[in-house]
């Protein structure tokens, strides 16, 4: 082989940029993230690969980066119900499976479902804790994508970046620094659809006893969001 073959390849090599996963959990803003970088993804410091719900952290090879975002699970459980109430729509159109078909003609608001949880008729609390365990997003789990603590500790040094959904636009622009994006990219906070937010006029209320309901099903997932932010307050 010819020396300046060699050095071509070497160059080629040198030149090549580290991959940078993004890890997609359900309902905590990564559409809107999804829709800003995807036009940019390999233009800067990074190759970025943009992974579907069904991609988990042990898909990723360990040494290769990865970003992902994070929400409080009772803001997650009301967005994830009304997604799954209208079926995705605009931006996608999933069917109900049976199980969702008759868990939404059963509860029409996410207050309903979530204080359905302590109903003292049992018939009505086990159909509500069926629903909790069918309905997408809000059955699943950010254990779901990062398995479990002990994994997910070998694997903090993987770790770029975590958004957190309610401060969106400030991590926004934290990350295009990391990334080296231009100031003048945005998240698209105008299309509800790019985004893949709910539309207005929902009836998002919820009522106290809900809200402990919820915080007590949810347990595991602030377990996890507390877990992070030791992850983060170390780094």
């Amino acid at each position: 082989m010819k020396i300046s073959s060699v050095i071509g390849r070497i160059v080629n090599l040198l030149k090549r940029k580290p991959k940078l996963h993004f890890i997609h959990v359900g309902k905590t803003g990564g559409s809107a993230i999804a829709f800003a970088l995807k036009g940019h993804a390999h233009k800067y410091n990074y190759h970025i690969k943009f992974h579907d719900h069904k991609t988990k952290l042990t898909d990723i090879p360990a040494g290769e980066k990865f970003f992902f975002c994070v929400r409080d699970p009772i803001d997650r459980f009301v967005s994830g119900f009304y997604s799954r109430q209208r079926q995705g729509r605009p931006r996608y159109n999933s069917p109900w499976r049976k199980e969702e078909k008759a868990a939404f003609s059963k509860f029409k608001t996410s207050n309903e479902l979530a204080l359905a949880l302590s109903s003292t008729d049992e018939t009505y609390k086990a159909e509500a804790e069926y629903a909790m365990n069918t309905i997408a997003h809000v059955k699943s789990s950010y254990w779901d994508w990062f398995i479990e603590e002990s994994y997910l500790k070998k694997r903090v040094p993987d770790i770029l970046y975590i958004c957190n959904q309610h401060k969106l636009k400030e991590d926004f622009n934290e990350l295009k620094v990391l990334l080296g994006l231009p100031d003048h990219l945005e998240l698209p906070e105008k299309d509800s659809t790019a985004a893949h937010r709910n539309p207005g006029g929902l009836d998002r209320a919820l009522a106290a006893q809900a809200r402990l309901n919820l915080e007590s099903w949810y347990d595991a997932e602030y377990y996890f969001l507390n877990l992070i932010k030791e992850i983060q307050s170390r780094n």
